[in-house]
């Protein structure tokens, strides 16, 4: 069963769309790209070895010397690499943007759509709930439940909060659909890339929506504060160009729906939400 569009190493083709729209690096300087893809399928140990292919292509096509993309299904792994890697550019789900923003002063570059890349809407489903207040006081199982300021303030836009539920714990994408089908949660909150499985997972369909969230913006390629403005300008020009002409095919095969510029006025409303 998969969830997010297929095998994880998709992921590490947005970083070659991301650098192909890149101009040169300065001779000698490694140019570093985090992907932080977080409740997505598939391990950094699987995805690894595609980004590297695809960065040494990166670095060929636009002469670098040097180009490292590491891949990350957690913001704590990748936060505690950022000092000694001092990465130019990220791909980071909504969440881990957010929690990793402030502190290292990213700012909005672009923002990447995949094909059921997840975390663009949320929903609670159940079998017997009919509404966010039957869910209430019960079970609920989530695999987003470990990022709380996210969930509530960003995700439930303060309509509920996780200490309203009974949590039962869930680690992987398909837990809490099975939680409530096999009884040991009476609500699951899951995303967009979750339930387009359900008609996938047996007794899916006894499933229904008993509450969902408003569609939130999607992943973000985000630039730290070390490139310069004149870079970022460019790239943000050559961005919408890069799933055009030849390279179209090419981006609808790996999943890539769209890459676009984009700035933090694009997100400032779930910056606002998210708070400092």
């Amino acid at each position: 069963m998969r969830i997010g569009g297929g095998s994880p190493w998709r992921w590490g083709v947005a970083v070659v769309a991301l650098a192909l729209a890149v101009p040169c690096a300065a001779p000698a300087q490694e140019v570093g790209v985090f992907v932080v893809r977080e409740h997505g399928v598939g391990s950094a140990t699987q995805a690894q070895p595609y980004l590297d292919r695809f960065m040494a292509l990166a670095a060929q096509l636009n002469g670098w010397s040097a180009a490292k993309g590491t891949y990350f299904t957690s913001r704590t792994l990748a936060e505690a690499q950022i000092p000694a890697v001092k990465p130019h550019y990220a791909i980071l789900s909504l969440g881990a943007f957010l929690g990793l923003r402030e502190k290292h002063k990213l700012a909005v570059v672009g923002h990447v759509e995949v094909w059921r890349g997840g975390g663009k809407q949320y929903f609670l489903v159940s079998k017997e709930a009919a509404d966010l207040k039957s869910c209430k006081g019960k079970r609920l199982s989530s695999d987003h439940a470990d990022d709380p300021r996210f969930v509530e303030r960003v995700v439930a836009g303060g309509a509920f909060k996780l200490a309203e539920f009974t949590l039962v714990p869930a680690t992987r994408p398909l837990q809490p659909i099975k939680h409530v089908l096999g009884g040991d949660a009476d609500c699951a909150l899951i995303d967009d890339a979750q339930q387009a499985e359900l008609g996938h997972v047996e007794g899916g369909a006894e499933l229904r929506v008993a509450w969902s969230s408003r569609e939130l913006p999607p992943m973000v390629v985000a630039v730290f504060p070390e490139v310069d403005a004149a870079e970022r300008q460019r790239l943000q020009e050559s961005m919408a160009k890069i799933c055009e002409g030849e390279a179209k095919a090419a981006c609808n095969e790996v999943g890539i729906v769209s890459l676009k510029p984009a700035t933090d006025k694009d997100y400032a409303g779930v910056v606002a939400l998210y708070g400092k």
